[in-house]
């Protein structure tokens, strides 16, 4: 991470001094007070001016990108990253290119698994945990769309029959996918059972 050391006649003035040769902004550092100024003797004999050392805050949305291109190299893949972006604890990644069902794999399998291991990475030795969403193509946002309605429909078959209906086993972002989409009905419960990988969604009345 990207570091400088400035002094100045006051805290302050060292700070600002380092965030102009850093380019960055006061939310974006880390600071460290290194010398505190004094005036010394009759201020003038002994005196000294404040040290202070700023360091850039590591982006993490660069750090998963990083990461993620060097994974990409590897497996010599035609690739570009269409998006990269940060919100809520969230680093969200979008690839296009060529070949990208093997990127993907068998139900999202492939996807899932290097997602994961790009989430292992990022946060080894982080104090503060970042989720990692992974996308293909917009691959998972056309399956969640696709899921959202899934849910909605079983919900009115739901309401119709006055039956329970369990839906195919899910990964766990999958489940929480429906239980977003369908928490507001107030006529609809959802919950989950069984055991991974095997754990399913039952949507039901609510009693």
């Amino acid at each position: 991470m990207e570091s400088v050391e400035k002094r100045g006649k006051s805290v302050d003035e060292a700070v600002k001094a380092a965030l102009e040769e850093l380019g960055a902004d006061f939310e974006d550092v880390v600071i460290e007070v290194l010398e505190e100024p004094s005036k010394g003797i009759l201020g003038v004999i002994g005196k000294k001016s404040a040290l202070v050392r700023v360091t850039l805050r590591e982006k993490p949305e660069e750090r998963v990108r990083e990461t993620l291109v060097n994974i990409l190299n590897c497996m010599k893949l035609e690739y570009e990253i269409e998006k990269t972006e940060f919100n809520d604890g969230v680093v969200r990644i979008n690839i296009v290119g060529k070949d990208m069902g093997l990127l993907i794999g068998r139900k999202g399998e492939t996807l899932n698994s290097l997602q994961f291991l790009l989430g292992l990475i990022v946060n080894k030795d982080r104090q503060d945990k970042i989720r990692v969403a992974l996308d293909v193509e917009d691959y998972r946002l056309k399956k969640e769309e696709s899921l959202k309605n899934l849910a909605l429909k079983l919900s009115d078959k739901v309401k119709r029959t006055r039956k329970s209906v369990v839906m195919r086993p899910m990964s766990p972002q999958e489940r929480r996918i429906v239980h977003t989409v369908l928490q507001n009905d107030p006529n609809i419960v959802t919950f989950s059972q069984g055991e991974e990988p095997n754990r399913k969604v039952v949507i039901s009345l609510k009693r």
